[in-house]
């Protein structure tokens, strides 16, 4: 059963519900790892005090944001099983998710720009959203969507394919699909390697997000923050918070897609909602 494809509802509603219970409750983590990359560290920026900052734009976007990711993904891998040869499945699944991400960060950018300034300052979101928009109008919500899409796209393009590729490992030694665990623990892993593989887009990312207009110091170029972190800092200031991110990548990939695979398994089953492709 977890190696069926939703339906398109199944996979929306599935996404949306797993996104919202994740994000929320990892945030305490995320905050802390967001911290550790600002500019003047974590005790700076708030230490471990108030790690739900930034909380409210998160649960106003993920559901839809989720949704939106999951939708793209299955709906591609529906399409690849019914039209296309096995030997294209891995380009199908790596095509999908990246798709699903870039699509969802045009309404994941504006709550992440809030979030994170939230996280490092600890001002009410409402008003560092009310500020964005005095100082830098709209365009300001989508400050550092070139460094977010820089990192997660790549970030998608190994997590879903080597998520998918151990559940298959694992169906194939013991004889029959994946349990729900199972597929979590898949996730883990897939998510742990592709969390460290993308720290240095995210702390670029991190540092984007956190300028604003006529911040000092503040360097709009994703080049130009590399080179200035591998000046300043080493190479091990393109990792600052790579434990943390890490543990938020592992655990969010086993807490993330263990979930989504319940409700996907749950959803299918009501009122039938498997995909019309598969027997």
């Amino acid at each position: 059963m977890s190696d069926q494809i939703p339906s398109l509802p199944a996979a929306l509603l599935a996404g949306g519900v797993t996104g919202t219970i994740v994000d929320s409750t990892l945030h305490p983590i995320d905050t802390i790892k967001t911290r550790l990359q600002s500019p003047g560290g974590l005790w700076k920026a708030g230490g471990f005090r108030g790690s739900f900052a930034g909380i409210l734009p998160v649960l106003l976007v993920t559901a839809p944001n989720s949704a939106i990711f999951f939708g793209c993904y299955e709906t591609a891998k529906a399409l690849g099983d019914a039209h296309l040869p096995a030997k294209y499945e891995p380009w199908i699944m790596m095509s999908g998710a990246t798709a699903g991400e870039v699509t969802s960060l045009l309404i994941r950018v504006p709550a992440e720009v809030v979030k994170q300034r939230a996280q490092a300052s600890r001002i009410p979101s409402l008003a560092i959203l009310s500020d964005i928009l005095k100082q830098d109008g709209y365009r300001g919500l989508y400050r550092g969507f070139a460094s977010t899409v820089l990192r997660d796209a790549p970030y998608a393009f190994v997590q879903y394919p080597l998520w998918e590729l151990c559940k298959r490992i694992w169906a194939r030694q013991q004889g029959y699909p994946v349990t729900v665990w199972q597929s979590s623990i898949c996730g883990a892993i897939a998510g742990g390697i592709a969390g460290i593989i993308t720290t240095p887009c995210d702390v670029v990312k991190t540092r984007v997000m956190l300028g604003g207009q006529g911040s000092k110091g503040h360097i709009d170029r994703i080049p130009d923050i590399f080179r200035t972190l591998l000046k300043e800092k080493g190479v091990r200031g393109l990792f600052y918070g790579v434990v943390p991110r890490f543990i938020w990548m592992s655990v969010g990939g086993a807490y993330f897609l263990g979930l989504y695979e319940l409700f996907k398994i749950e959803f299918m089953q009501y009122k039938g909602w498997k995909n019309n492709n598969q027997s």
